[in-house]
């Protein structure tokens, strides 16, 4: 039996899963499978975006899995994300219909400006159009991924319309305890990309093994436990179902205060992964 998974109420009304599925860089039959696989597994939020070359196969395994199960369509929320290249207003507008296209599951449950780009300062006009196709209903939920809070105050300032959700970095190594308070102060959700950490995830680090220990769980079950707790959407990818199954299920155990509190120790100023400060990194 699936596991319950609670949901976060967005800033626009609409329900979201507290934890999803990321698909980067599944591509192909393997995006297929693994989409179709978490599904299976119980999750109901997939998590996708243009520059990730998966929306066609995110969307068939999807839809596979509709067909088959008989679950309905408003019960998985699909997500996506525009790419730099597209941040011109009428560019980010046909971007959306050509992954509305790509994806076939009719409206786009949210959208997300894939990075800021405020070199080349066009996230201002991408908003705009994202504010257009919720108007629309192209889209439902509209929000961002890796702005910083300067980004969020000048589109909020430009269009009166707050982010339902700002998607980034965040892993035991980079908590971002600032964009986390930024994010409350607006009524943002946080979600955590690379919420394990990748290859320098703290599986060996002293507060997780004993929160793993004392709960008896696996120390990637504690940072995404962490991650939940701290109110954030972790999306953890995995193509193997059996690690599928094992990173939703962490709502069944509490961490207390103090394994919290240690776990949050473990952060660092240059935790982040690589170079992507959203105040100079731009992707295309």
């Amino acid at each position: 039996m699936a596991p319950h998974i609670p949901t976060h109420t967005l800033n626009d009304g609409h329900d979201i899963p507290a934890l999803g599925f990321g698909t980067y860089p599944l591509k192909d039959d393997e995006a297929v499978d693994a989409v179709y696989s978490a599904l299976q597994t119980g999750y109901r939020l997939i998590d996708s975006a243009v520059n990730y070359g998966n929306e066609i196969s995110v969307g068939k395994g999807i839809r596979k899995y509709l067909e088959e199960s008989g679950t309905a369509r408003e019960d998985i929320t699909i997500q996506t994300k525009l790419p730099g290249r597209h941040h011109d207003y009428k560019a980010a507008i046909n971007s959306a219909q050509e992954s509305f296209d790509k994806l076939q599951l009719g409206t786009i449950d949210v959208l997300l400006i894939h990075w800021p780009n405020p070199i080349t300062n066009k996230f201002r006009d991408a908003w705009r159009a994202l504010v257009e196709l919720q108007k629309r209903d192209v889209v439902r939920t509209i929000g961002v991924s890796n702005f910083t809070a300067e980004h969020l105050d000048l589109i909020i300032d430009d269009t009166g319309v707050t982010p339902a959700i700002n998607q980034i970095e965040l892993h035991p190594n980079f908590n971002q305890e600032e964009m986390r308070a930024a994010h409350r102060e607006r009524g943002i959700q946080t979600q955590s990309w690379s919420p394990l950490g990748k290859r320098q995830a703290p599986y060996s680090a002293a507060p997780v093994t004993a929160a793993a220990e004392a709960h008896g769980v696996t120390p990637a079950q504690v940072i995404l436990r962490w991650q939940v707790q701290l109110g954030n959407i972790p999306m953890p990818k995995s193509a193997t179902p059996s690690r599928q199954a094992e990173n939703l299920d962490v709502f069944g155990f509490e961490l207390t205060g103090t394994e919290m509190g240690a776990i949050n120790t473990l952060t660092r100023p240059d935790g982040r992964l690589f170079d992507g400060d959203p105040n100079t990194h731009e992707e295309m």
